[in-house]
């Protein structure tokens, strides 16, 4: 059976797919599968969980969702976190939805100290599956269910461990190793038995034989009739010599009891002499500690005596301090209740003063605010007057001061003898066709420049606009120009 890993990967071949890869490292890179949400966080109920090595608390438990909406497109929100989340180096508003595309930078986090980039940074890519699945970092999910594999693995060899101990010592050394039953093996299982059942010999001669008979039973390997009827015959000479040994090791034994219980009585003895001595020395000890103490005891009563006395100085000390503060307090209370009932009596005499000077303003400004009135209806009057006197110097201008010839005021007036007035270029050029007024049709008999017309015209064009004085510069320029021709 293969993984489940290389099922999903033969599944997902030659597909495409988006994930958030890691800048400067080929490995822990996040996959952003289509239809569902991605979380992350340092907490056990995220998708994918980062744990800062530098500063543990870097990542919040809970740090941002990366969800796909419906036209399958990416979004990022930043679910409250304390370090923030960075879209294209611009911090993201908490809670708030916004998109992302290929190729945009992805910071989870602040740099620390002495550093230039975060520990997490990431860069949104969409690349094919194969290139993105050697360097996937483990799901949330994943790490638990190898953490409890790994937990149960133990849990069992544990319990195994404690069955077999609970069955017994020899059921234990049977599992752990069976003994073979080659002859090379036979003389060093059989020497081992011999060295560990040596001490039991010596206690207790009895069972030497029949855990002798035991050992050479389990250890025995089953062989040919012939080997069995000499095994036999061996056993039964060797008994009668197992037996009359046992009886020397047991008198022997014996012999060794009396000689400790011999022991035993003298050092008793010896431990109450050493007693009764020491309690004639302790006697003398416990009268010099009793001295000492009563010693002490008097000692302690002196000191409490005086260390009442002070006490009783202290407490009269602190209530005179108690009743020096308090006098005190009334005093600064009524100090103070002076000093507020002063100043609020000022107060109140700033208050009406302002109030009368507040009335005094009011009144001259309102009278101020009729005079301003009076001055505006005067000054709409004079300027409607001007206006007027404006509008009928243009009309003056336009129908006295004008040529009709050419429609523009007089340029070098002439006045004719029949007393109309013409431009001296205007009347000229008529003569050349007609020798007759343009107005009334009377012979032309004389001309005379009247400089009192043009001093006038050329003072009203001064307060003028500036159009109209540039065309008469214009038009006095082109016929002079037009005589020098």
């Amino acid at each position: 059976m293969g993984e489940p890993g290389s099922v999903v990967k033969g599944r997902r071949a030659g597909r495409r797919g988006w994930c958030l890869r890691r800048l400067g490292m080929n490995a822990e890179w996040l996959l952003l599968e289509d239809g569902r949400e991605v979380t992350i966080g340092r907490g056990f109920g995220v998708t994918y969980q980062l744990v800062s090595k530098v500063c543990p608390l870097m990542i919040s438990r809970n740090h941002c969702i990366l969800k796909q909406n419906p036209e399958g497109q990416w979004t990022i929100k930043d679910n409250k976190s304390l370090n923030g989340v960075w879209l294209n180096r611009e911090r993201l508003q908490p809670l708030r939805v916004y998109f992302i595309q290929e190729g945009d930078h992805i910071q989870l986090g602040v740099p620390l100290e002495n550093k230039e980039n975060a520990e997490y940074e990431y860069e949104v890519t969409e690349e094919d599956w194969e290139k993105i699945y050697p360097c996937l970092a483990p799901k949330n999910d994943q790490m638990m269910e190898k953490n409890k594999v790994l937990r149960t693995k133990r849990r069992f060899s544990l319990d195994e461990l404690e069955g077999l101990g609970a069955e017994g010592p020899s059921n234990l050394k049977s599992k752990i190793s069976k003994v073979s039953c080659e002859p090379g093996q036979l003389v060093k299982s059989h020497r081992k038995s011999e060295m560990t059942s040596q001490p039991l010999e010596y206690s207790c001669p009895n069972l030497t034989s029949l855990e002798a008979s035991k050992t050479t039973g389990a250890h025995h390997c089953p062989g040919p009739q012939k080997g069995k009827e000499l095994h036999h015959k061996k056993q039964k000479a060797s008994n009668s010599s197992v037996s009359q040994s046992n009886l020397e090791l047991f008198k022997m034994n014996m012999s060794r009891i009396l000689k400790l219980k011999s022991q035993m009585q003298e050092k008793q003895v010896a431990v109450l002499n050493v007693k009764k001595q020491s309690q004639k020395e302790n006697l003398k000890k416990i009268v010099k500690m009793e001295q000492e103490l009563q010693d002490l005891q008097s000692q302690l009563c002196a000191e409490q005596a005086k260390q009442q006395a002070r006490v009783e100085q202290l407490e009269k000390t602190l209530q005179e301090e108690e009743q020096y503060l308090q006098g005190l307090e009334k005093k600064q209370e009524e100090d103070l209740k002076q000093q507020l009932a002063q100043a609020l009596q000022e107060h109140q005499a700033l208050m009406e003063e302002l109030n009368r000077s507040k009335k005094d303003f009011e009144t001259i400004i309102q009278a101020k605010n009729k005079e301003l009135e009076q001055t505006k209806e005067e000054k709409d009057k004079v300027l409607a007057q001007k206006e007027e006197v404006l509008s009928h110097v243009n009309d003056v201008l336009e129908n006295e001061l004008q040529c009709i010839i050419c429609s523009e005021y007089f340029i070098e007036a002439v006045t004719l003898n029949c007393a109309h007035s013409f431009c001296s270029y205007c009347i000229n050029e008529w003569m050349k066709r007609k020798t007759e007024c343009p107005i009334c049709r009377q012979d032309i008999k004389s001309k005379t420049y009247s400089l009192v017309l043009d001093n006038c015209i050329n003072k009203m064009v001064v307060s003028l606009s500036s159009e109209v004085r540039e065309r008469r510069i214009v038009l006095i320029r082109e016929r002079n120009a037009k005589r020098l021709s």
